[in-house]
């Protein structure tokens, strides 16, 4: 089984009116001009995830299962498919950005297109009754949510890349009052020795690199209970961090010798400040705020150099079972300030802030199978399987996650060059 749902308490059409909207709304304040934009291979042109995410229920869902429906047109499955063989060519990833055509507005009328087709499957009882098709639906709701995420911090990237550095949208009023800017306690969780379960247990939703629970023994550590912020990470830079070879991996330190890195992404130091650029535009760093789009090698070398280390994922789900609740202090997509906020005291003197939404945190794991995984037949076998080689995990969600996507068991992943997602730090010991 590819994942794992339940029916929860939301009517499945209202959850895709709702997810299907978010999606738009995020491309609303975008010219036309800047959907088309694909400044690195990483980033995907906005016009081209409202695409794909519509390809996706067309190809999985309306097609095989819906008599009588025709596609929009015949040439979408070879413009929006991704990554699935099994579906047939496609565009390289690297050449999205050259689909000048079809014109957004065309994009827009698809996307009513296969919505009409899609409320009225949601709307018919014997479409209900088939939990396989449901399930896929689910899956599609997942799979345009993870589009959310990437939207956000492919636009950001996209608006860093021109000249004039324009905001995506003002910088709203501080919505969680309680994490305004203190001074870093630098306290630390202990998780006892023991025997812990991981992955994903009992309902609700999961992919399949979260199911397979299994057991890990896991000797006594402590994890910091913030996230490293930006002025610890600013005394890295300023104690020399990016000139000394000692504190890095070999293949860290050949990038950053090959892309002259100085500071995380987005950084750049003005009048002896350092600023970043953030979806409101320019500004000066808050200090007191989560460090973010750190490579993992930047990440372990700055755990090394300060004495430290990184959680390995079990570690961190580890420490997520010990704290209860952890996704009512989190900072997510629905906030809309899309940007990490700093941590304050938690109301318990031994709880670990934001180990869900603010920022993902790389874990010194690899991205592997848990014993026991099986790839799944057909097309959606390749969501996650093929992936399992050369990239690291991360957990915990950032401010561009949506709320209902993310749980302690996620597992993330990219190769551990990548930056230009939020992508943080917690540190561990011994």
């Amino acid at each position: 089984m590819l994942f794992a749902t339940s029916a929860g308490s939301t009517p499945l059409l209202a959850r895709y009116r709702s997810i299907r909207e978010q999606t738009q709304a995020l491309c609303a304040p975008l010219t036309p001009e800047d959907t088309v934009m694909q400044p690195m291979q990483d980033v995907s042109p906005p016009k081209w995830h409202l695409g794909h995410t519509t390809w996706f229920f067309e190809s999985f869902v309306l097609q095989p299962h819906l008599p009588g429906y025709r596609p929009f047109h015949p040439q979408y499955a070879y413009l929006f498919n991704s990554y699935y063989n099994s579906m047939g060519s496609r565009v390289a990833r690297s050449d999205r950005g050259t689909l000048s055509r079809p014109p957004l507005e065309e994009i827009y009328a698809y996307r009513r297109h296969v919505d009409h087709w899609m409320e009225k499957a949601l709307a018919d009882e014997g479409f209900l009754q088939q939990p396989q098709l449901l399930d896929l639906v689910e899956l599609g709701l997942q799979h345009e949510q993870q589009h959310q995420e990437l939207l956000v911090t492919d636009i950001k990237y996209i608006l860093s890349s021109t000249p004039l550095m324009p905001a995506y949208a003002a910088k709203p009023q501080p919505v969680y009052e309680s994490f305004q800017a203190k001074e870093p306690q630098n306290e630390w969780c202990t998780v006892p020795a023991g025997t812990y379960t991981i992955g994903h247990q009992g309902e609700g939703f999961c992919f399949d690199n979260e199911q397979q629970p299994h057991q890990v023994y896991l000797p006594e550590f402590k994890a910091r209970r913030t996230l490293v912020t930006n002025a610890e990470y600013a005394a890295f830079i300023e104690a020399g961090g990016y000139a000394q070879f000692q504190h890095w991996l070999d293949e860290g330190w050949q990038l950053v010798q090959q892309h002259h890195w100085q500071a995380p992404l987005y950084w750049v130091k003005q009048e002896g400040k350092w600023w970043h650029f953030t979806l409101h535009g320019l500004e000066e760093i808050e200090p007191q705020a989560p460090v973010t789009h750190l490579s993992f090698y930047e990440a372990q070398a700055y755990a090394t150099w300060s004495g430290h280390r990184l959680l390995t994922e079990f570690e961190w789900e580890a420490l997520a079972q010990r704290h209860a609740n952890p996704v009512a202090e989190g900072n997510f997509l629905e906030s809309g300030s899309f940007h990490p906020v700093a941590a304050a005291q938690p109301s318990g003197s031994s709880g670990a802030a934001h180990l869900l939404g603010n920022a993902w945190e790389w874990t010194y794991s690899g991205y592997f199978p848990y014993p026991g995984f099986k790839t799944a037949p057909g097309a959606l076998g390749e969501y996650n399987g093929k992936f399992m080689i050369n990239q690291m995990v991360l957990r915990g969600g950032s401010c561009a996650t949506p709320q209902s996507h993310i749980r302690p068991t996620y597992r993330n992943f990219f190769h551990p060059d990548k930056r230009w997602q939020f992508t943080g730090i917690r540190l561990a010991q011994p």
